[in-house]
């Protein structure tokens, strides 16, 4: 079952903006601790400075939350589980202690009870060699089906970008530049591919977002490029992906192991810049997507 947080379910019942948030980025499963929990605090702090309210997923002693208690929030940061829009349903019978939710479990979560915007740090998508594996992140299909505005910096760096944009064509989602006719590439502002369209305030995207709506279409990806002043050095990120996807590789590691060991090498090689960038870029987004939650409800 999923139970709605107090100050999240008051917000959708006045129709007032509020921002749907992973938990697997706050766990130590996406950012080494302290780091996830200042992330969580950013994230939170950009939603209500923007005027929006914060609604956190994730799934604590069996019951799937949306809109974590602040009481509850030490629990999710320690999320050993990642919990995807597959799982939801067993966890939720298993009565799992705490698990932490993908993009697709929290678009799965915020369409049940009616939030229309979510904001993530990256998309997953289709990975390398996926011709071979068939490894493609369900997040994809989840932006799809769900009448959500997703808000990321694009996917994460070490995926295959140009099948990732090919694939969201093919389920019609789509990709929207913010400020930008680039898909960002998670820790650069520009991964060279075209976006075919682009928006430069949040009103524009809160019009995309509702006239998908009328049409009964599904989401929308909203690409926004992580901050200037932290990106980071596009070769050097290169390098480092090499060298974790040659561990993946070593391990013969697959879906959701792969995130975290690329992710740590990244970490490694940049000497820790790579988590600095993460929370600019992830708090980057909570702004943004509260900015357009504002704005469609105002619509």
């Amino acid at each position: 079952m999923i139970v709605v947080g107090d100050e999240v379910r008051s917000a959708l019942s006045a129709k007032t903006a509020v921002v749907g948030l992973e938990s697997t980025i706050f766990s130590t499963l996406g950012l080494p601790s302290p780091a996830n929990s200042e992330a969580l605090a950013r994230c939170n702090a950009a939603v209500r400075n923007a005027g929006a309210v914060p609604a956190l997923t994730a799934v604590i002693d069996g019951v799937i939350w949306a809109g974590v208690p602040e009481e509850m929030e030490e629990r999710v940061l320690g999320a050993s589980v990642k919990v995807a829009a597959r799982d939801l349903g067993a966890v939720s019978a298993q009565r799992l202690a705490v698990g932490a939710t993908t993009v697709s479990a929290s678009l799965a979560i915020a369409d049940q009870v009616g939030i229309e915007v979510f904001a993530t740090g990256g998309i997953g998508g289709v990975h390398r060699g996926s011709e071979i594996t068939g490894d493609i992140s369900s997040d994809l299909d989840a932006i799809a089906r769900h009448g959500i505005t997703t808000v990321s910096a694009g996917a994460k760096a070490f995926l295959d970008l140009p099948r990732t944009l090919e694939y969201l064509e093919t389920r019609s989602v789509p990709v929207v530049g913010w400020r930008t006719n680039h898909f960002p590439a998670f820790y650069t502002q520009n991964s060279g591919l075209e976006v075919p369209h682009r928006v430069d305030d949040a009103t524009s995207a809160a019009r995309i977002h509702v006239a998908r709506r009328e049409l009964g279409q599904g989401g929308v990806l909203l690409a926004v490029p992580i901050p200037s002043h932290a990106e980071l050095d596009g070769q050097q990120i290169a390098d480092a992906i090499e060298k974790g996807l040659h561990l993946v590789s070593s391990r013969r590691l697959s879906g959701p192991q792969i995130t975290p060991v690329v992710l740590a090498e990244v970490e490694k090689v940049t000497g820790g810049d790579s988590v600095t960038a993460n929370l600019a870029l992830a708090e980057h987004n909570a702004d943004i997507a509260a900015q357009v939650a504002l704005a469609i409800a105002q619509l």
